[in-house]
């Protein structure tokens, strides 16, 4: 790296802290863990951000919109998305939510709605949200295994593997059915699920 680029990534990285200072103050619904936890990982991103994503900067800590770039040699080749994850109060000792802006890819654990089933196997869920049909061994990292140790970037690098280790394009087996469960603005993090087998 040159000086000259050096130095441009150090007045990039400055104006992005003083962008972040500006953008807490506007966030109330946010704990001030998670305010500092956000800056934080926007300032790695902008130095070290997750090959095929691009972050859409927006006036919304809250929300961030990020491009999802289909990696070469694979189904999703020269194809883009975009994910949309919204983060709680106590982020990051509670998941964000992650979902697919539609039109979401066609993968076997991507809902047409754009809820992501991120684990091994093929995804089916339990509609009967008392009933817990999660089978622990599988790593279901959007939710039931998260940890406030990952960030958006692994989750990122998740979701960009789970596309790229695809064989075939196609939607969940039940996806009408789920799409359809889900219209009354049901969030994913409320979905139990099943899971079977070990490849997509």
């Amino acid at each position: 790296m040159t000086s000259s680029s050096a130095h441009s990534r150090k007045v990039s990285v400055f104006f992005l802290k003083e962008f972040l200072c500006y953008l807490s103050a506007l966030v109330e619904a946010l704990s001030k863990i998670a305010c500092n936890r956000l800056q934080k990982e926007l300032v790695e991103w902008q130095v070290n951000p997750p090959t095929g994503f691009k972050h859409k900067v927006t006036d919304n800590l809250q929300r961030w919109i990020i491009e999802v770039n289909g990696a070469p040699g694979t189904l999703y080749a020269n194809e883009t998305y975009q994910l949309q994850v919204d983060f709680p109060e106590h982020y990051p000792m509670e998941a964000p939510q992650v979902i697919f802006i539609p039109p979401s890819p066609l993968h076997p654990h991507i809902y047409s709605n754009g809820h992501i089933c991120l684990a091994d196997g093929e995804c089916l869920f339990e509609k009967f949200a008392e009933r817990d049909m999660i089978i622990s061994n599988h790593n279901y990292i959007l939710y039931d295994s998260w940890s406030p140790a990952m960030t958006v970037s692994s989750i990122c690098i998740s979701i960009l593997s789970m596309l790229s280790s695809s064989t075939v394009k196609q939607r969940p087996a039940d996806n009408d059915r789920y799409v359809k469960n889900c219209r009354n603005g049901r969030s994913p993090k409320e979905t139990r699920w099943w899971f079977h087998g070990s490849k997509v």
